[in-house]
């Protein structure tokens, strides 16, 4: 079993997956929009990592008292061992400090990450139609606090 710390991401833990971000993780985000992410003072940004690999992140941006979850990756090379869970459960601790709610899309074709949600009590409270590359429809799940 992996022990895996959480802590807050940093530019430099950023430097550290730079080259390899496309191929370890998701071809979803960039490096300067991920960067500009980290730096936003309404962004806060998480780290997995075990033995100071880096293993996952996960991100969210508060808008007034809501928090809206941009993003949550696992390295391909580390998926399915509890790594978004522990990310996510971390996004929400965070969260319920100053806000009422947390928000996300998901593909709805992401079956995976839908019954993450739903088992840390998202429901399902709309539809955003081709959100993904025109095509895929986004499930708006929101957790209330």
């Amino acid at each position: 079993m992996l022990n895996i710390e959480i802590s807050q991401m940093k530019i430099s833990d950023l430097e550290t997956i730079k080259n390899n971000l496309q191929k370890d993780f998701d071809n979803f985000w960039n490096y300067e929009i991920l960067k500009e992410e980290i730096v936003n003072t309404n962004s806060s940004y998480f780290v997995a990592k075990s033995s100071n690999e880096i293993l996952g992140f996960a991100g969210m941006k508060k808008i007034l008292d809501e928090a809206n979850i941009m993003n949550i990756v696992t390295r391909k090379d580390y998926r399915n061992q509890g790594i978004a869970s522990l990310l996510l459960k971390e996004l929400i601790e965070f969260s319920k400090k100053s806000c009422s709610s947390i928000t996300l899309e998901v593909n709805e074709n992401n079956k995976i990450a839908i019954h993450l949600y739903e088992k840390f009590g998202f429901s399902n409270v709309g539809i955003r139609k081709k959100y993904y590359n025109g095509v895929d429809n986004a499930i708006i799940m929101t957790l209330y606090f």
